[in-house]
């Protein structure tokens, strides 16, 4: 089974629609734990509660080997380190803007999320040698409309706001730093630049080592059970 593990409820939906699309026969369970993000973002910080409370949910869903996709940007690092089997769900955005220029924006619409990418996109930059710009975009504007349950409001002040920085310097490539802010992808499409969002790519990624599992599983067994 393949499990994501997310900091905001309103997640769930974004990465069901993709696994509909992109993998109905895999069977998923979704755990979610908005106290971790809550922490963050009343703290400023990653603190003790949350590093106790992310290695206990990590110590129940990934001990049996199985993939988990961690979808929260603030705690993906940590998440990363804890287990293998563990996956940040931006990682492989990261990888993606690495290789598309050295002018990268980092939008967010929480700040506690600003820190964890640019430390992600500097650490794909420096494993490739290649030197990068991390500009920060940060929109807290949008967040209020996300705690409404408003998601085209929330899509429209990300898109309007990206189009407002794209107007005053030019970037290679923006990045969506959460999870949430994939809603705001397709209002980018006329940007200058490309816009990259995580869900999609992180998802990919999880799918494949969810199938990379599966076989070396039966494999394993027929090889006990010739």
């Amino acid at each position: 089974m393949l499990t994501l593990l997310h900091t905001s409820a309103s997640n769930v939906a974004v990465f069901d629609a993709l696994l509909e699309a992109l993998a109905p026969d895999i069977p998923v369970r979704h755990v979610v734990d908005e106290a971790i993000l809550r922490e963050v973002r009343e703290a400023g910080t990653v603190t003790p509660f949350v590093i106790g409370r992310v290695a206990e949910r990590l110590a129940q869903l990934a001990a049996d080997g199985s993939p988990v996709l961690c979808t929260c940007s603030t705690i993906g690092s940590l998440a990363e380190s804890s287990y293998p089997n563990v996956l940040r769900v931006d990682r492989p955005m990261a990888e993606r803007a690495v290789s598309l220029g050295e002018r990268i924006g980092v939008a967010a619409t929480l700040q506690s999320t600003i820190a964890p990418t640019i430390a992600l996109l500097r650490d794909v930059a420096h494993r490739v040698n290649k030197p990068v710009e991390l500009i920060e975009l940060f929109i807290p504007s949008a967040w209020p409309f996300m705690e409404r349950g408003d998601t085209e409001g929330y899509a429209r002040e990300i898109a309007a706001k990206l189009a407002e920085a794209c107007a005053a310097r030019t970037f290679d490539v923006i990045v969506l730093a959460q999870a949430s802010m994939a809603a705001a992808e397709p209002s980018c499409a006329d940007l200058p630049c490309p816009v990259l969002s995580s869900p999609r790519l992180g998802l990919l990624a999880a799918i494949n080592a969810y199938r990379a599992h599966l076989s070396d599983t039966l494999s394993f067994n027929a090889r006990l059970n010739p």
